[in-house]
């Protein structure tokens, strides 16, 4: 076919062959640019099924607009011949590429990371690769990789439930079309022609990982029926005995990704690409650190949950006052909340030395704990007790499991920890529940639950007017009330008496400095919001909300260098907090590393997913949401997240903002003017922000936007 013209496509070199089709380099008189055309083989040319495949392979990838997913330009048919037209990946597949030589792992993570970046975008889009495979991956002349062959997708023309994560989403509608595939990478599964998801890509993608660090396929046979009898039966050979300078954090990886039951493999390509994050800097471990995990509410009431919580958080906190001892934050064990995983799996993920389980019943006044902490290493328990107590006794329940974990560890505490510790944050137990009650709410977000976090703080505050803790609390939630739902000074005025009493009552408390940096946020004094942030931080690296202002507050004063020193430290210490995302991500556009910002983006709209699952009935999330899919450019469920929220919130301010922002993304320059103006006139008024936003780029230099943002 070298030499002729097909459409309007000039083929000038054949590229390759395989049994699905022949691939050509091409030129696109039209547009004047090279591109790459796959034909069908001429006997395959008018079989249906492989015409379907073509043109499932069309479909599929068309979906996607990613930097790792080959871009489909047109799917047409001249002559009887139907083919692709696509982007031309200059370069070697990754299968050439393992022709010379195993990857090193250095040289392997950053092919990984892209991969999965790839394959992430896809997943989120609702598509199943089910060929991934070392001859279906591209890697040009600079190093970035495509993923290629969408011809065994599966997806569906279905649409998401509200609220619905994507990986339900693709756990409920996607189903196997056939045991088609490449035997050595395809998912038990897969073989057996069952349900596929997410998932068996995953698998494909440890058993591509094991074959570039080992040069071979997990699973061998002479023939693939003794292949496919591996892969269903058999273990792969231990990367360490081919490999033994091979990392704990590389084995960790490809063994999960590898596990025959999908549900001990990971959930979804974020867990990967998290692993894949601890695979690039491998942890030493300590020889004193433990991971808490949240402990199961025995008692099955879901209400109970926030005192489960709370107590679990507590728990680490009193840890955290020990210094010879590195406990890891809320956000890092977050992930794992009421996951079937083991404690030593876990503690091997995080690189823990120990890990602290447990559960909590309450029936009345009645408490029992119980508490186990497992060394990762060997799996066995170091110490393990059961308290069977009174509410009121809860604070001596924490104490005591702090000073028995600092003794099965050998720590000596001293004088200063030891009062730390046995100090309580109020003697009132009941003053606690509300307060506990409070944190929980305040974190749903929405208009209902922050007036019943106001309420539960309040009550907490009237038990016992010395609770610094809820007067942080009440501050925190006055000061989100004012941002999310109703600009009045009255909160500020709420949110700011609230913060100077938690500090006359605790100078140093974290969450109050804390509270204290959002309410000078809300007040533009931004030198004093960066100063209260930061004491905050020096306290507590973790303490919820102070990363958020001093993001906020550097991004606003233009302090970009600043922002983006912290920005890998914010997101760690964020957990979901799908906030955190929002001035980094504007930062990281601002300084030129669009690239960073899309990963902050690919995983803020994971958070958002996860957190609309928890609370459906968050209008603000939703239209985050939306900004998301605009961004990662899915404008169909952009625009109908948008609508769906400024239908059930028409005349919010912070709403209307961003769905202006929604728009400006999708270039839509006379809708996000319109909405800009209509949040203008239910009271938005932040211009110094909005001068800044990447996402209204599109308005800059109209002369409506100016006079807008000039106030």
């Amino acid at each position: 076919m070298v030499g002729q013209t097909i459409s309007h496509y000039r083929i000038t070199a054949k590229l390759g062959e395989g049994g699905m089709g022949a691939v050509y380099r091409a030129e696109d008189e039209k547009l004047q640019r090279p591109v790459a055309l796959k034909f069908l083989p001429p006997e395959l040319a008018a079989d249906a099924q492989a015409r379907e495949r073509l043109l499932r392979e069309a479909r599929a990838a068309s979906r996607l607009s990613h930097p790792n997913i080959a871009t489909i330009y047109e799917v047409g048919e001249a002559e009887g011949k139907p083919f692709i037209a696509m982007e031309l990946v200059a370069g070697e597949s990754l299968k050439q590429r393992l022709l010379r030589a195993a990857l090193p792992p250095a040289d392997l993570l950053e092919v990984a990371r892209q991969i999965a970046e790839g394959l992430n975008e896809a997943h989120q889009a609702g598509v199943v690769h089910r060929d991934v495979k070392p001859a279906n991956i591209m890697l040009d002349a600079k190093g970035r990789v495509k993923i290629l062959d969408f011809g065994l997708a599966v997806f569906t023309g279905r649409e998401r439930a509200p609220g619905e994560t994507a990986e339900s989403f693709m756990s409920r509608t996607a189903t196997g079309w056939s045991t088609g595939g490449t035997v050595p990478y395809m998912s038990p599964e897969q073989l057996r022609g069952e349900r596929t998801d997410a998932r068996s890509d995953i698998f494909s993608l440890g058993a591509l990982l094991y074959e570039c660090l080992t040069g071979r396929l997990p699973f061998r046979g002479d023939t693939s029926i003794d292949i496919l009898h591996a892969i269903l039966r058999q273990p792969p050979t231990p990367l360490r005995s081919l490999i033994p300078e091979v990392s704990p954090e590389w084995e960790e990886l490809v063994e999960r990704c590898l596990e025959k039951e999908p549900e001990r493999r990971f959930r979804s390509v974020r867990e990967v690409q998290e692993a894949l994050r601890r695979a690039a800097v491998p942890a030493t471990v300590a020889e004193k650190s433990v991971a808490v995990l949240y402990f199961e509410n025995l008692s099955g009431a879901k209400e109970d949950e926030y005192f489960r919580d709370g107590i679990t958080e507590d728990v680490i906190t009193e840890l955290s006052k020990i210094k010879p001892l590195r406990v890891f934050p809320r956000s890092a064990v977050l992930t794992y909340q009421d996951q079937p995983a083991t404690a030593p799996e876990i503690g091997r993920q995080l690189n823990a030395a120990y890990v602290l389980g447990g559960s909590l019943r309450r029936a009345g006044n009645r408490l029992r704990i119980t508490a186990q902490l497992v060394e990762t290493r060997t799996g066995h328990s170091v110490w393990a007790e059961r308290y069977d107590r009174e509410m009121k006794d809860v604070f001596e329940v924490q104490d005591e499991i702090a000073r028995n974990i600092s003794q099965a560890l050998r720590i000596q505490l001293s004088p200063q920890e030891e009062k730390a510790i046995a100090r309580k944050p109020t003697e009132n137990s009941q003053a606690y529940d509300y307060y506990l009650r409070g944190r929980s709410y305040a974190r749903r977000g929405t208009r209902s639950d922050l007036e019943f976090a106001v309420q539960m703080y309040e009550r907490a505050i009237a038990l016992d007017p010395d609770f610094a803790q809820a007067h942080a609390g009440l501050a925190i939630a006055c000061g989100l009330y004012y941002e999310w739902h109703e600009q009045q000074p009255r909160w500020v005025e709420k949110g700011l008496a609230s913060c100077e009493r938690a500090l006359t009552l605790d100078p140093q408390l974290p969450e109050a400095l804390s509270a204290q940096a959002r309410i000078f946020f809300i007040q533009r004094k931004f030198d004093e919001t960066i100063l209260s942030a930061q004491r905050a931080i020096e306290r507590k690296p973790d303490c919820e909300g102070a990363y958020w202002a001093l993001g906020n507050a550097l991004f606003v004063s233009d302090r970009w260098d600043e922002a983006v020193a912290v920005a890998e430290r914010a997101i760690e210490a964020g957990g979901d907090d799908y906030n955190m995302y929002i001035p980094f991500m504007m930062i990281f556009e601002r300084v030129g590393q669009p690239e960073k910002a899309r990963s902050l983006r690919q995983q803020q709209r994971g958070a958002l997913e996860r957190h609309l699952e928890w609370v459906p009935d968050d209008v603000r999330a939703r239209i985050l949401l939306a900004n998301c899919y605009a961004s990662l450019r899915n404008e169909t469920e952009a625009v109908r997240e948008l609508q769906r929220a400024v239908a059930l919130r028409p005349n919010d301010a912070n709403i209307l903002y961003n769905a202006a922002c929604t728009y400006g993304i999708l270039q839509k320059k006379e809708d996000a003017l319109a909405l800009l103006r209509r949040a203008k006139e239910n009271g938005w008024n932040n211009p110094a922000w909005a001068a800044r936003d990447p996402d209204l780029a599109c308005l800059h230099g109209d002369p409506e936007f100016e006079r807008l943002v000039k106030g």
